[in-house]
């Protein structure tokens, strides 16, 4: 009777158990509500959000095509199969996807082979048996298999296949920034050519007007003071040049290390200068939720909380027995002759039970530990939600506020050299001091490199816009 209560008791108790290691409702998570549009495109200038962003469908993949720009293309294959940042996220990805294989083999019996021969002799002076030799050979089977019957494994192999996912979305994170990269380095590359371009035309038309104000002075028409004037213009534009210079050098080695290759083996392709390409492009930014679900980063943050959610589980049915069990097969025999006589058949099945009773509190703040570690990694999530919709509203907000800069600067740089040529003009009829003419030549140079760094400077913030928006790549 006492027995049949205590079986009644452990099937109560295990029952318990069983149920214990249910997810409870504090442990489940739920996205944050979400905003049904874009920041950015409920404020401003309405008929330009409505040009720029379309809130349809997310950004299609490999967005740089957009720029029509061949070579772009070609640099940013070259990173995918070249970049070191690429192969250590590829490694990173390796490593979790064996350990998840790790994981999953404790599901099965672990089966092992030995065989030997042994030779003994015991003492006489021990016990009333006299002292004898012994010597035989033996070889078996030996198998050990823990049956999962509290889920402990089962959690285990589900935390590693979870991170072998989120490792998946790292890895699909890291050709999404590595692209990025590479076009951004690129517009950046492209926008310094052009600068210089615009400096070394500035020169030139500078030193026409160098001569201008010589012919006038040797004509007794101009002041020496205005043959000064256009020269430290002239030369002021000129040391511009070398500066210029060293940072496409600096941009061209940038790409070189993002591609995984040295300087050399890029610079013919980059060293002729190649236009800008077109910095207004229409956008389908897609609203916040279809974004959430897109993003990498985001859905490694959620895998990682499904991983943890797992170790929870894992933690929780370490209060559970332990069921094993154990055995071997093989045969044993003094002479090798006899081995593998029936008679030297031999086997051992040994199922067994294990029950941690008390450890000191090991097992509770164990299960403390991993709850805690699912909290951190919830908040975590949270906030990459959160840093993603800031991300993203940012990008857009500064593209559009790049694009009206370009705008304004096309404008200011179209009416400086206006005011240029007539100035110009003015000084050699005599009617305009030479003073008008400098003030026009530094002030169209400074906006014109303004109105070159602007549309660059549009342009990255365009690739951040597709970065934020999750595009990019497909794994």
């Amino acid at each position: 009777m006492k027995m049949k209560r205590w079986s009644i008791s452990l099937l109560l108790l295990l029952a318990i158990i069983v149920h214990a290691q249910k997810p409870s409702k504090t442990e489940r998570y739920l996205r944050s509500q979400m905003p049904q549009e874009w920041g950015a495109m409920s404020e401003g200038n309405l008929d330009l959000n409505e040009e720029l962003f379309q809130q349809t469908l997310p950004v299609e993949d490999e967005w740089w095509k957009v720029f029509g720009d061949p070579l772009l293309d070609s640099l940013i294959t070259i990173a995918v199969d070249q970049s070191y940042d690429v192969l250590m996220a590829i490694d990173k990805m390796n490593m979790a996807k064996y350990s998840m294989r790790m994981a999953r083999s404790n599901f099965f019996p672990t089966l092992t082979f030995g065989a030997g021969w042994t030779k003994e002799q015991s003492s006489g002076k021990v016990t009333a048996t006299p002292q004898g030799r012994e010597e035989y050979f033996d070889a078996a089977v030996n198998m050990s298999w823990e049956i999962d019957v509290f889920g402990r494994i089962r959690s285990e192999a589900k935390a590693e296949k979870e991170l072998y996912y989120a490792s998946k979305e790292d890895y699909t994170s890291t050709m999404i920034s590595m692209a990025a990269q590479v076009a951004s380095a690129y517009i950046n590359l492209r926008a310094a050519q052009q600068e210089l371009i615009v400096i070394k035309m500035n020169c030139t038309e500078q030193e026409k007007v160098v001569k201008i104000t010589e012919a006038r002075f040797n004509a007794g028409l101009a002041s020496k003071l205005d043959v000064a004037q256009a020269k430290s213009v002239y030369y002021s534009t000129k040391a511009s040049i070398p500066a210029s210079e060293l940072g496409v050098i600096q941009y061209m080695n940038s790409i070189a290390i993002l591609l995984g290759v040295y300087p050399q083996q890029i610079k013919s392709a980059l060293s002729e200068p190649g236009k800008l390409p077109e910095y207004m492009e229409p956008v389908g930014v897609g609203i916040p939720v279809d974004i959430i679900r897109r993003r990498p980063d985001i859905r490694a943050a959620e895998r990682e909380v499904r991983a943890q959610a797992a170790k929870v589980g894992a933690a929780r049915a370490d209060f559970a027995p332990t069921i094993t069990v154990s055995g071997s097969v093989g045969y044993m025999a003094k002479d090798l002759k006899d081995f593998f006589n029936h008679r030297a058949f031999t086997y051992e099945i040994a199922p067994a039970l294990s029950w941690t009773i008390f450890n000191g509190g090991n097992l509770i703040n164990a299960m403390k530990s991993a709850k805690s570690d699912l909290d951190l990694v919830i908040n975590q999530y949270n906030e990459t939600v959160l840093t993603a919709v800031q991300e993203t509203d940012n990008a857009m907000e500064g593209y559009k506020s790049y694009i009206k800069q370009v705008m304004e600067l096309r404008e200011t740089c179209y009416q400086y050299q206006e005011a240029l040529q007539l100035s110009l003009n003015l000084y050699k009829e005599g009617l305009s001091p030479f003073q008008n003419v400098v003030d026009a030549q530094k002030s169209l140079l400074t906006y014109q490199s303004q109105l070159v760094q602007a549309k660059g400077d549009c342009l990255i913030q365009l690739i951040t816009l597709y970065k934020a928006l999750g595009g990019g790549w497909k794994y």
